[in-house]
C-alpha cells in the first residue's frame, strides 16, 4: 500500500466516523448492534473472552 492509498483509506474512515457520530443516539445503537453481530458472525470472541493467538 502505498502513501496515497493510506491517504484515501484514512479519508474514508474519517468519513465514516462522522456520519456515525452524526446519527442520533438510537441509529448509532442500530449500527452498533449490527457491527457486533457481523463481528460474531464472523468468528470474532465474544466480549471478555480471549482471542487465540495464531
Amino acid at each position: 500500500m502505498n502513501d496515497e492509498d493510506e491517504r484515501v483509506d484514512e479519508a474514508e474512515g474519517l468519513g465514516l466516523v462522522r456520519a456515525f457520530l452524526s446519527l442520533p443516539p438510537d441509529k448509532r445503537a442500530e449500527v452498533i448492534a449490527f457491527v457486533e453481530e457481523l463481528a460474531r458472525a464472523h468468528g470474532r470472541p465474544e466480549k471478555g473472552t480471549e482471542a487465540s493467538p495464531t
